[in-house]
């Protein structure tokens, strides 16, 4: 595929959180209370009509009570009773980390804004992790834009292309992984491992996300538009990593998937890097600290997880050669050396260099040192699973990686700046600049309906049907400031601005929803957990 052919690797996210209410008793927990607790103090005046909680007429429990924010467009929702975040659309692995931190902050300001509500003796705890340790998994999902074309490849015409992708998954928890106490899901047992999803893992590929969750998710909704022959955008939803906090997982997590699927996209996909068995073998990796365990490739080779990661940084360094990344995955450089310099020290055994650069490293620094100061305390006691939860707790004075980020202890890769910007504002270069604009110039009743890539307004009726306009938003990589912005700096009105950026004129609500019947229910570009398979329209 020619380089004009493929497309920038924009990227969203959606990330389930732990919550419940410490000093209140429920038989089932108390998710459904602490989760809208939190989202009722999120202040979004404008909510999408669709994905409410109602579908086909039933109660739908995995997105519920969804809220598109106008200051930087993201958006919130609970799931299955667990407040999830969802990051605007960025272009690079520098903003996933600010934006994802600036979401955080706005899910911490919510969490103190209920807790000053309850009665005393209860609060609302969150935690930043991917299980509760009594075998309840809940997702932390990236979304990247490729070819549909490339789709294609990875799930329909080049199997190597999908096991080429789930091995260099497996293989980089060595840098992406959380950490975690224990095992669950009826793994071996073992005293600390590497990834919180690990365990969970049970196929290759499927388009679920609840059970037997694959590597490689299949689900396709591109939120890019109406699925047609002339839309050659798609969208990978990928369900496998952890939810981490360090900047340098969270950057490498992001930035060397948007090189692979370049790679990918570009057909460049060596077999002789395919695990023979993904599915074992991000269990044996993950249950291994020390890093030393081999797995069995298709070739018959036996490898650790670095130095297979170094074989896939090998491949990328030769792409690079080509000017393959280029126009393709910003600041590729940048991510090919913090990828080689992460793997160089783990191969050296220099783990203290990475401390503050990998979360499994840091949790496991903060478990260790606990229990050299209290002997009494091994792998199997209640404390140190208390510790493990609490490095991932959202609340500034308690959670253990707040605290080490407070004293210097965490490297840091976006300023406090960067995070507070994308706070109160979206993204420039992606379309997320100008939903947020939108929503921002819109009355809340005017707003009818918000999606990732469309916003539909209600106008004054000029008959009997309510007047809408439509402005669809179908490529994440439309829509920036550069473009949008001077339609916002000469608007008197809304639709002085929706005349400028192209909008539908004005029509009745009956002919809009004809018109938008072949399109896709409203989701998100970083979606909620369905198990439904919404096939493209071809």
């Amino acid at each position: 595929m020619s380089r004009e052919e493929r497309v920038a690797k924009i990227c969203g996210a959606d990330v389930e959180l732990g919550n419940f209410v410490l000093g209140l008793q429920r038989p089932g927990g108390t998710g459904f209370e602490a989760s809208r607790a939190l989202l009722r103090q999120i202040d979004a005046p404008h909510a999408a009509r669709r994905g409410q909680g109602w579908s086909g007429g039933t109660w739908d429990r995995q997105d519920w009570g969804r809220k598109h924010l106008a200051q930087n467009a993201g958006c919130a929702y609970i799931d299955l009773d667990h407040l999830e975040l969802c990051i605007p659309e960025v272009s690079n692995a520098w903003d996933h980390v600010a934006a994802w931190h600036a979401m955080l902050r706005i899910a911490r300001r919510a969490m103190e804004a209920a807790n000053a509500l309850l009665p005393e003796g209860q609060a609302i705890q969150v935690l930043v992790n991917n299980s509760d340790g009594r075998g309840n998994a809940y997702g932390s999902h990236l979304n990247f834009l490729t070819t549909r074309r490339a789709w294609d490849n990875i799930f329909e015409r080049k199997l190597h292309h999908m096991l080429f992708l789930a091995a260099f998954q497996v293989s980089s928890i060595v840098y992406t992984g959380a950490g975690k106490v224990g095992s669950e899901n009826g793994a071996p047992l073992v005293a600390y491992q590497l990834s919180q999803r690990a365990d969970f893992f049970e196929t290759i590929t499927g388009i679920q996300t609840t059970s037997r969750r694959p590597l490689v998710n299949s689900r396709d909704e591109t939120l890019c538009g109406p699925a047609t022959e002339g839309n050659d955008l798609a969208r990978l939803h990928c369900i496998f990593f952890d939810s981490t906090l360090c900047h340098g997982s969270s950057l490498l997590k992001v930035g060397t998937m948007q090189l692979v699927l370049a790679m990918l996209e570009a057909d460049v996909a060596d077999p002789k890097l395919i695990v023979d068995d993904p599915v074992a073998a991000v269990l044996a990796w993950s249950h291994d600290p020390t890093l030393a365990t081999r797995v069995r490739m298709a070739s018959g080779k036996r490898l650790t997880a670095v130095e297979l990661q170094l074989l896939f940084l090998e491949a990328a360094r030769r792409f690079a050669a080509t000017g393959g990344f280029d126009g393709i995955v910003p600041r590729a450089d940048e991510i090919l050396a913090l990828w080689e310099d992460t793997l160089t020290k783990l191969r050296a055994g220099n783990a203290d260099a990475l401390v503050g650069r990998l979360d499994w490293l840091l949790r496991l620094r903060a478990l260790r040192q606990a229990m050299e100061r209290r002997p009494d305390l091994d792998w199997a006691s209640p404390a140190v699973k208390h510790l493990d939860h609490l490095y991932s707790a959202l609340d500034a004075d308690t959670g253990l990686y707040w605290m080490y980020e407070r004293h210097g202890g965490v490297e840091r890769h976006v300023d406090e700046a960067r995070i507070a910007q994308l706070v109160e504002e979206p993204p420039e270069d992606t379309r997320a600049w100008t939903r947020a604009m939108l929503l921002r110039l819109a009355e809340p009743h005017e707003v009818q309906d918000v999606d990732w890539d469309l916003v539909r307004f209600r106008r004054p009726r000029t008959s009997y049907w309510p007047a809408t306009r439509v402005l669809h938003l179908d490529d994440p990589r439309a829509f920036t400031k550069a473009v949008s912005a001077p339609a916002f700096e000469g608007a008197a009105t809304l639709d002085d601005a929706l005349d400028v950026l192209g909008a539908a004129p004005a029509a009745s609500e009956s002919i809009v929803s004809l018109y938008d019947w072949g399109r896709a229910p409203a989701r998100s570009w970083s979606d909620a957990e369905t198990v439904n398979d919404q096939r493209r329209m071809r």
